[in-house]
């Protein structure tokens, strides 16, 4: 089962595109089966593309159609010895069954040909359209994919793929599309396991309007289906694209996560346990009408696009929208069927007993119903935790949902007894081990403490209690939000992310999460140590956390092996942007300034008068114009445009006085070189040089082979050397993937 997820690289890593310098590699065979069949056909003019428009009865022209030899003639009429047109089963590439109705004829059917061109075929009868496609297919379809003709299908072809571990040419796939499931056919072996489109995490179509690439990702997994030939591609595209959107209104029908939790109910829980378990009368307030009704229709739309982030929506929203969704079930969260027997159970007296009935009317739920059940009242386990602050006990909570998930008036307590018995029960009823537990409740109080210790501090905002983190660049498709426990550091973040999304690291994969500053356009990498929760707590608006290659790091580890001595000194251009008299007023301009950088201390010199002959540095006879203490400092590497750096090689300093009054300054090198060494340095010297861990289970990690029933498939990233080796064969201006699953 594959998810859909984007790829993105900065400079390395692109999506596979059509190559048009290299034939597809095609090892099925080619030799097709030998079918026959003869009858009228009602067809229109061929198109050169898609049919937008509803083709009226009076446009289809009733021919005689004999399937023969690989051909598919038509003629004028029964009698004709000369075709009107032929097409050949080997140039056929796709075979869509449209739905009833779609034109005036009731059964129409599309063939779509190498050429480009698309034939309209259609009958008034169902099970003479059924012969027709069967044969049609039968005669396109090899061997080794014919498993794909024993169940219905709306779309049934071939297109070009990339996948594996090696993506340097593009191979011949047969897909066949049944509802919301995308069967396959590689060369390498039979037919797949279906891909559960309303499973996919993400789904993604990358590149240009003449190089586009479907991109399918489930975790581990990523497949490529290019758009090499524009007219069926499309076709293909639109109908996946709906076929991975909710398909009705009941849970099953719902676009789906691994738990088999449907992803709308998933992003409200997750908002609001992020969000809202501190807010006071959650779920008891109501949200306001219009934003609630915009916001479940873009859920329902399609809710794994959907991002809720903190000031974009409000947690009443979000909770009144939930509580909509479910109120509206056709079938209700416990079933018609069900319904009743729920609510009796509530009235046994004897607690063991009627635990264990609920607990047997839970098993027999469908198991969509049973996850989201269990992720519910988890979350409704987690709100009353923290009843002191949001004011929902049990009690109050039950009151809410009880009529809401049995879709009753209110006036009958059963339903509210039910929802409270599974609260107070909730670890018995679901078979919650002590070990999930904990971590649940870590997880909440760690959150719950971000957003008091945020308020305090007067920089609440979204991130700073659930921590917003980007995977290569700020994009909404490239973001995971992370709960961030007090003791987790850099590098457990930087990994946690990358495990998300299946990134296998190597030897001198310098994986590194940054601090980006958009407002100063300048970026520091976090050491590896350093604690995320006050870096996040500290976090302006203009900020934030970005996981990406450090591609400076092996050259500064080189320098930092090779250097002599623990000092590091040179000239570098200087300047300050510090407030003067409280006016504001930032001083002008960079200067030639000397610079010494020792284990205590960044000192500043206007200039310097001789070198000492035995080391090379300087002789000073006079105190530094100024003077810091290196570990109170932090160095962002870039400077902000606007101040007309002289070189493009620079760096933002920023320390904060004991006072916690913060100076701001500017130091600009000559070369890139010059930049990564004083950068290394100042490194060095801050964390008692160990710049980067030494433990190689730390800096690689194995990268999993991962398969799709006999087939591997490319891991979201791999090594460097990999990915450039995979991207060989692309385009020579890569479109860069971003995801989500």
């Amino acid at each position: 089962m594959l998810q859909m997820e984007f790829l993105r690289n900065n400079q390395t890593t692109g999506v596979p595109r059509p190559d048009s310098t290299q034939p597809l590699e095609k090892h099925y065979s080619v030799v097709l089966p030998t079918v026959s069949h003869s009858g009228f056909l009602y067809k229109t003019a061929s198109a050169a593309k898609l049919l937008q428009d509803r083709r009226a009865r009076e446009e289809f022209s009733r021919r005689w159609c004999v399937l023969s030899d690989g051909v598919l003639s038509y003629y004028e009429t029964e009698r004709a010895v000369t075709p009107n047109g032929e097409i050949r089963a080997s140039e056929i590439v796709c075979l869509a069954v449209l739905p009833p109705d779609t034109h005036g004829l009731e059964h129409t059917f599309e063939v779509y040909t190498e050429g480009e061109r698309l034939y309209l075929f259609g009958l008034e009868s169902a099970e003479l359209a059924h012969e027709w496609v069967t044969c049609i297919a039968k005669a396109v379809v090899p061997p080794q994919a014919e498993n794909l003709l024993a169940r219905g299908f709306e779309r049934l072809g071939r297109l070009p793929y990339k996948a594996g571990l090696s993506l340097q040419q593009a191979q011949e796939g047969w897909f066949s599309l049944a509802g919301s499931e995308l069967h396959v056919v590689f060369p390498e072996g039979p037919c797949e396991e279906p891909l559960q489109l309303r499973k996919l995490q993400e789904l993604s179509v990358q590149g240009d309007n003449e190089n586009q690439v479907l991109v399918l990702v489930e975790r581990r997994r990523t497949l490529y289906i290019q758009g090499e030939r524009r007219l069926d591609f499309v076709g293909w595209l639109a109908a996946i694209q709906k076929a991975a959107a909710s398909l009705g209104d009941t849970l099953s029908e719902q676009q789906l996560g691994d738990s088999d939790i449907p992803v709308i109910v998933y992003r409200c829980v997750d908002y609001i346990t992020q969000c809202g378990l501190t807010s006071e009368g959650i779920y008891r307030k109501c949200g306001q009408t219009s934003k609630t009704q915009r916001l479940l229709e873009s859920l329902r739309q399609d809710a794994r696009s959907v991002r809720l982030k903190e000031g974009e929506q409000h947690v009443d929203d979000v909770s009144s929208a939930l509580k909509r969704f479910l109120r509206d079930l056709p079938d209700g969260l416990f079933t018609r069927a069900q319904r009743l027997a729920w609510l009796e159970a509530s009235e046994i007296e004897d607690e063991e007993e009627k635990v264990s009935k609920y607990r047997e009317l839970l098993a027999r739920l469908p198991p969509v119903n049973r996850a989201t059940v269990k992720a519910l009242i988890s979350h409704l386990y987690c709100v009353q935790c923290f009843s002191d602050t949001n004011q929902m006990n049990t009690h109050n909570l039950a009151i809410v949902f009880g009529p809401t998930l049995f879709q009753t008036d209110g006036q009958d307590y059963k339903a509210g007894r039910v929802v409270e018995d599974l609260i107070n029960h909730y670890v018995v009823v679901f078979s919650v081990d002590k070990e999930e537990l904990r971590k649940q409740r870590e997880e909440v109080t760690a959150i719950v403490k971000m957003r008091v210790a945020g308020t305090a501090s007067g920089t609440q905002h979204a991130g700073d209690f659930i921590c917003t983190v980007y995977l290569e660049e700020k994009k909404a498709e490239a973001e995971q939000h992370v709960k961030i426990p007090a003791s987790m550091t850099a590098e457990e973040l930087t990994l946690e992310i990358l495990d998300r999304r299946n990134v296998g690291v190597r030897e001198k994969d310098y994986w590194t999460c940054f601090e980006v500053n958009e407002r100063e356009e300048a970026e520091r990498p976090l050491h590896f140590s350093e604690k995320v929760l006050p870096i996040l707590h500290g976090l302006g608006m203009d900020s934030h956390l970005v996981v990406k290659k450090h591609q400076s790091m092996e050259a500064m580890l080189l320098y930092l092996a090779s250097r002599v001595g623990d000092t590091k000194h040179g000239m570098m251009k200087f300047r300050e942007d510090r407030s003067l008299l409280g006016l504001g007023l930032p001083s002008y301009g960079f200067h030639d300034r000397y610079f010494i950088l020792n284990s205590s201390c960044l000192r500043l010199y206007k200039e310097v008068r001789s070198q000492r002959p035995w080391n090379g540095a300087p002789e000073t006879s006079h105190r530094p114009e100024k003077e810091w203490p290196v570990k109170s400092l932090k160095v962002y590497l870039g400077v902000k445009k606007k101040l007309r750096p002289p070189t493009c090689w620079g760096f933002t300093v920023v320390h904060e006085t004991e006072r916690h009054e913060k100076q701001q300054w500017y130091l600009c090198c000559d070369t890139q070189m010059e930049l990564r060494e004083w950068f290394a340095a100042f490194l060095f010297v801050q964390h008692d040089g160990l710049v980067w861990p030494l433990e190689p289970s730390r800096v690689s990690r194995a990268v999993p082979e991962v398969r799709l029933g006999s087939v591997s498939l490319i891991p979201l990233r791999g090594s460097e050397n990999e990915m450039r080796r995979s991207v060989a064969a692309f385009a020579a201006d890569p479109v860069a993937l971003l995801r989500n699953v």
